[in-house]
């Protein structure tokens, strides 16, 4: 199924195709970055994502390992997706700015450890 994600302002505008079960795998983090923006993600393959507006605004956040790409909007601020660290071959999205969808309606959305990630032990 097809759906459409969107910033706050409407300057991106994404396409994903959400595979079965999307919603029901959605989780939260709890590394330095996710637990303060707080939002509730679902994986996708990369090539299950398009940017069908707003491409040249999408702005880019990296830290720690610089490994996982964290994409924004610079205008609003409004986080839409990232490319995951654990699995580069996934886009976690922002289930809050897929349209139809309130992460409040969810049932009870599991945490990931992301203090304790795998990619951070030696």
């Amino acid at each position: 199924m097809t759906r459409r994600l969107t910033c706050h302002c409407g300057a991106i505008e994404i396409e994903v195709d959400l595979p079965e079960g999307a919603l029901e795998n959605a989780r939260r983090c709890d590394c330095s970055f996710c637990r303060r923006r707080g939002a509730v993600m679902a994986g996708v393959p990369l090539d299950a994502l398009r940017i069908v507006k707003g491409a040249d605004r999408v702005a880019l956040y990296q830290f720690g390992t610089m490994t996982a790409e964290h994409h924004f909007c610079p205008i609003c601020g409004i986080y839409t997706h990232h490319r995951r660290r654990t699995d580069p071959n996934e886009y976690a999205i922002n289930l809050g700015a897929l349209e139809g969808v309130n992460p409040r309606e969810l049932d009870s959305v599991p945490w990931s450890d992301g203090v304790n990630h795998p990619c951070d032990r030696h």
